[in-house]
């Protein structure tokens, strides 16, 4: 199981996405002579989580986007970040992130009903998040004139450091951290655009 180890090692280290389990198994069996199981290859990379978990170490195997990547971990990403100069290559404007959350919480949702809930114009917005490629076409909606859907990608889920849709907050988070912030009455009158996203 060592040569295994150090081959799925390499592989997550070369990898510009996330790995995920089913796609090491269908690589990994193309030349093995007994094949793996989905429990081997699972039981492999805990082995290399715990490994890469060592305080010798500056980075660690996450989780992210449904698949595995070697991460840097939280004490060193100040420093690498102000290095590789990243955060204002990947800051959002807020119009795109409050469009952003509209479509991850609607989706597939067509560029009228972003425009009805932020009550401006979102051509720019959704041309920027498809440049990005946090969000992509899923088809056309049968409403008259068949408009163009939007849905999130997987990149939207690796730049949030999500795996799932399932992973967003709830409406219900977002009400109760606003209570231990601001004064009850004046939060029942505010709407933000992930609040309206999920009431329409």
């Amino acid at each position: 199981m060592e040569e295994i180890q150090k081959n799925i090692e390499a592989i997550i280290f070369a990898a510009e996405n996330p790995v995920k389990v089913d796609e090491l198994l269908t690589y990994l069996n193309k030349t093995a002579e007994t094949p793996y199981t989905k429990e081997e290859i699972e039981g492999v990379i805990t082995v290399i989580a715990d490994k890469y978990s060592n305080d010798l170490f500056p980075f660690e195997l996450g989780e992210v986007g449904g698949g595995y990547q070697l991460l840097t971990k939280a004490d060193y990403h100040v420093v690498v970040s102000a290095f590789l100069n990243r955060n204002t290559v990947k800051r959002l404007t807020t119009a795109a992130l409050e469009s952003l959350a509209i479509i991850a919480y609607k989706q597939p949702v067509t560029r009228n009903v972003i425009e009805t809930i932020r009550g401006v114009n979102a051509d720019y917005t959704i041309q920027k998040l498809m440049e990005k490629e946090l969000i992509e076409l899923a088809g056309r909606s049968s409403e008259p004139g068949k408009p163009l859907l939007y849905k999130t990608t997987q990149q939207f889920l690796d730049h949030f450091g999500i795996n799932s849709l399932d992973e967003l907050p709830k409406l219900k988070e977002f009400e109760e951290l606003q209570n231990q912030i601001g004064e009850k009455e004046n939060i029942e009158n505010t709407n933000t655009a992930v609040d309206v996203a999920q009431q329409n």
